[in-house]
């Protein structure tokens, strides 16, 4: 199976809301659990999903939108994200 193909039913298989976890997701796939734990490493760098400890859920577009501007100018911004928390920049950053 092509990674694409992989990733698009990993991605379909993590609900709307909430989320759940690569256990949860090996058993309603049916794949082995490194292909799911590399499709939501690849689903994560593509800003596509979130992964918090054990727990993978959705990103809002909007959280993807911020998450990509904040990846590609990270120097111009004033302000920097750490675990979800959005701060101004000191001078020093």
């Amino acid at each position: 199976m092509r990674e694409e193909d992989l990733d698009w039913t990993v991605y379909h298989r993590i609900p709307e809301t909430g989320g759940t976890t690569v256990e949860d997701l090996v058993a309603a796939t049916g794949f082995e659990p490194g292909a799911v734990t590399a499709s939501i490493e690849r689903l994560e760098y593509r800003l596509l999903v979130r992964r918090s400890g054990e727990t993978v859920r959705l990103l809002s577009i909007q959280e993807s939108l911020i998450e990509c501007q904040c990846r590609h100018t990270r120097e111009d911004l004033p302000f920097v994200i750490e675990n979800g928390v959005i701060r101004a920049k000191r001078r020093e950053e």
